[in-house]
């Protein structure tokens, strides 16, 4: 469904909530059942309602520092890779008890970027969310720590929270952190500062008013999350920030009620093979285009055709993610019809000329309307 203002959101059938390290560790207790459990009851609240929740959770490697006393320096890789395998487990026991508490079961699905960048183990995990919810199971999503590099990491688990919400065909994703929202500025140290309810629309203005990470166990601050948001809302996915130190935010948040920070889908909304290619896939290399060639892509929609390229730059195959470079930079991302070897040796010829020079003709384009973003 689409979320075009509160009132609305008391019919969303499936709903993402991401919870942040900030409430559920701390230095002393490891975790916060307590907590969790209280989140957890208002989750079982929304499910008994009808609604399906996937849970998108941080607090592994927290827990697994707070368990090896890794509290006062900052961890290598492999250090956090290991924090991760001790805290992971601790971290289900712990949504695994609170749920059980209302006769409902969890499961565990660990992630990385990379998985989601090939579209089969993407779609793999969409069917799996699906089958879980079909059995009345509660997915809880973490990043698989214990493996990730950064290369393939998500950055932090508000971004994760909103692919998540891609991946499932949730209705809205819901932030949970240590704030009531988006302020204009710091209401820490501003005791008026003005919380925004509702933004049709991100823009810088809104980033300049984000401030760091707040918490000495999260990766993710303000900017962290409205860049979550935009990911979400582009997808057609709207996404909320509420507090989650506040009894019964989630279940006013729904009923309509003037709580938090909503973001709505916008004007700029994409398709999800468009989301895909551009917030999940790594661009393998770049193609550089003349004018010519920029203003068919932006202008007219066309497809790239191999007599506008002038550069091809990095090693990819047929059907890997590229940039393509116009003369006043990043115009667009998209999937390539030929490899780096075939692209370098056709590029700057008619689209006639590739039989002749590759000895088959596979595509007219080097990469077609369809699999091409505007950036």
């Amino acid at each position: 469904m689409m979320i075009r203002c509160r009132s609305d959101l008391s019919h969303v059938r499936r709903i993402v909530v991401k919870i942040g390290s900030s409430l559920l560790a701390d230095a002393d207790s490891g975790i916060r059942q307590d907590v969790i459990d209280r989140l957890v009851d208002e989750l079982a609240a929304l499910i008994a309602e009808g609604k399906q929740v996937a849970v998108v959770t941080s607090g592994a490697v927290a827990l697994g520092r707070v368990r090896l006393g890794w509290l006062d320096r900052a961890l290598t890789v492999h250090e956090k890779q290991a924090a991760a395998a001790i805290g992971q487990p601790k971290l289900m026991r712990a949504y695994g008890r609170a749920f059980a508490r209302h006769d409902m079961s969890v499961a565990q699905m660990l992630l990385t970027k990379d998985d989601l960048r090939h579209r089969r183990r993407y779609l793999n995990a969409s069917n799996t969310s699906e089958t879980l919810f079909s059995a009345g199971v509660v997915p809880v999503v973490n990043e698989n720590d214990t493996v990730v590099v950064s290369e393939i990491k998500f950055g932090d688990n508000d971004s994760l929270g909103a692919l998540v919400s891609l991946v499932v065909d949730a209705d809205l994703v819901v932030m949970l952190t240590d704030v009531a929202g988006l302020f204009e500025r710091n209401p820490v140290e501003y005791a008026d500062a003005r919380r925004i309810g509702i933004i049709q629309h991100l823009d810088d203005a809104h980033f300049a008013m984000a401030g760091d990470a707040g918490s000495a166990f999260g990766t993710g601050g303000m900017a962290s999350k409205l860049s979550a948001a935009r990911v979400a809302t582009r997808g057609g996915v709207a996404a909320a920030i509420i507090s989650g130190k506040e009894k019964g935010a989630l279940g006013r948040l729904l009923a309509g009620e003037d709580e938090g920070t909503l973001f709505l889908c916008g004007t700029d909304r994409q398709s999800k093979r468009q989301h895909w290619i551009t917030e999940v896939l790594h661009a393998a290399g770049e193609i550089h285009v003349d004018a010519g060639a920029a203003r068919a892509l932006q202008e007219q929609g066309g497809s790239l055709l191999p007599v506008g390229v002038t550069a091809v730059s990095g090693v990819f195959d047929k059907g890997d993610c590229v940039e393509i470079i116009g003369p006043d930079g990043v115009i667009a991302k998209g999937l390539c019809n030929y490899t780096a070897e075939e692209m370098r040796l056709i590029m700057g010829h008619a689209s006639s000329d590739i039989e002749s020079i590759l000895g088959f003709h596979d595509f007219s384009s080097v990469m077609h309307r369809d699999n091409l973003v505007l950036i």
